[in-house]
């Protein structure tokens, strides 16, 4: 019984720790923010991953070689310098917007010169949020209201209802097909038709299904003291269909443009409370929480920043290469993650064994590390034949001096009887030659060599020399 146990408990613990091992991948970060800190917004062009802009408390940074340099090409005037978010324009690669702490700026020429085209008439309507730039119409989000503008900026109009008066937390549409755009406020998800504007609330906070988006006790409390649990709303770029929602209870999805919702699994997770979704031109799906960075593969979640050194994580981003960006308080972070396998489809196991070399590489590697082969034992033996024609040399020179110091006695008559005396040396001198003539033979099928000697030679010289004294 005990052994059985035993055996249980080995298995489940073998079974913790492929889990751990699949859900907790080690990726290498590396910091590409050049000493920028306390970064709130992130912009990397995805066809040119040497483009990019990262924004802080300090103004909009831009770099053209892929993070090598930066160079500040934006710095706010006021109490709030803060840039929240920053987007690129629906058609051309030279447009480009910062949302910021005293209002909304727009640059024609990447950077290199500014205007303010939004300035609220409040602290609150001018510290600007969020952004979604479509063709022909621009969605500004501030922390009192939705605003619109159909000119490019000239003209601005409040929204009417409850998003024209409260905290606009997240915006997106589709890029290929913006249709419909999504709004996340406090108290749920709206979505507008992008041609009537005709808008509605889709998702309620504390609410997963869409049959049950009453007006809930909760909405007619102040918005200061709420804690808004949806935070994040992202559209996959390959499928306009589908939408994410980032929630204090995990990530939600629909299939249907926000019709209905279904809860994405949790597990894998080491918190459930999400504060930003990146949905990739692949339709990879990542996840930012407090404790870090997952990405969501096989109906699980994995952890992608073990190696990641930040407290906070404020967005994320990624390039067409294969780059995945991090914008953190303490800079700005990049790896590079390549997944050879489909993940969708994979198994854990397969997840866990997908970097492991194959049968034939274990094989490769094990003749080089044991440096043994067949065309080796070739020349092995090739050199032991020609070694054998050759002689072994050996010489030796010794010197004997047993009887160096001896009593001399017996005389009385003698000079230097009973005295200590010095005996004579001997010098001894040998020279050996040794021939072995040997052949070494292959047996393949016992695997072994067989060493047969066929003639042995051999000649041996030897001579003592006795200097001024006996011979031992």
């Amino acid at each position: 019984m005990k052994k059985i146990l035993l055996i249980l408990s080995a298995a489940a613990f073998l079974v913790l720790f492929l889990k751990i091992l699949v859900f907790a991948f080690e990726v290498t970060w590396q910091d590409i923010s050049g000493a920028n800190l306390n970064l709130k917004s992130l912009l990397v062009n995805p066809d040119n991953a040497r483009l990019i802009y990262i924004g802080s408390d300090k103004g909009v940074f831009k770099s053209e070689d892929a993070g090598e340099s930066w160079r500040n090409v934006l710095s706010i005037r006021g109490k709030n310098k803060q840039i929240n978010f920053i987007s690129a324009g629906p058609s051309s690669g030279d447009s480009l917007y910062a949302a910021s702490g005293n209002g909304l700026f727009y640059s024609p020429n990447q950077g290199r010169n500014w205007d303010r085209i939004f300035k609220g008439k409040s602290v609150l309507e001018s510290e600007c949020t969020v952004l979604a730039v479509l063709p022909g119409q621009i969605y500004l989000g501030t922390k009192d209201g939705l605003f619109i503008s159909k000119d490019r900026g000239r003209s601005w109009y409040r929204q009417p209802g409850r998003l024209g008066h409260g905290h606009i937390l997240s915006i997106a549409a589709a890029d290929k097909d913006p249709q419909y755009v999504y709004v996340v406020c406090p108290d749920g998800v709206y979505r507008a038709n992008y041609n009537v504007e005709s808008w509605e609330k889709i998702f309620a906070a504390h609410q997963v299904e869409n049959n049950n988006h009453s007006e809930s006790e909760s909405e007619e409390r102040d918005e200061e003291k709420q804690s808004p649990n949806i935070k994040y709303v992202s559209v996959d770029p390959n499928n306009a269909n589908e939408i994410y929602l980032a929630t204090s209870t995990g990530v939600c999805k629909s299939r249907d443009r926000g019709e209905s919702w279904e809860a994405l699994t949790s597990y894998g997770l080491l918190s459930r409370n999400i504060n930003f979704l990146l949905v990739t031109n692949k339709s990879i799906i990542y996840a930012v929480t407090r404790s870090g960075v997952f990405d969501y593969q096989a109906e699980r979640w994995r952890e992608l920043s073990l190696g990641l050194r930040a407290d906070e994580i404020s967005g994320l981003s990624s390039d067409n290469k294969g780059n995945l960006y991090a914008a953190c308080n303490t800079g700005l972070y990049k790896v590079n993650i390549r997944d050879e396998v489909d993940c969708k489809n994979a198994s854990p196991l397969v997840l866990y064994t997908k970097n492991e070399p194959d049968i034939s590489q274990v094989h490769k590697a094990a003749i080089r590390y044991s440096d043994v082969d067949y065309e080796k034992i070739m020349l092995w033996r090739k050199q032991a034949s020609k070694k054998g024609l050759l002689p072994k040399i050996s010489l030796g020179v010794g010197r004997n001096v047993t009887d160096l110091w001896h009593w001399e006695t017996g005389s009385s008559i003698k000079s230097g009887d009973d005295g200590l005396l010095r005996g004579r040396d001997a010098i001894e001198w040998n020279a050996n030659l040794n021939w072995d003539l040997g052949e070494i033979i292959w047996n393949p099928d016992q695997t072994s060599i067989d060493v047969r000697s066929k003639l042995m030679v051999e000649l041996r010289l030897s001579k003592s020399l006795i200097i001024n004294g006996l011979r031992t």
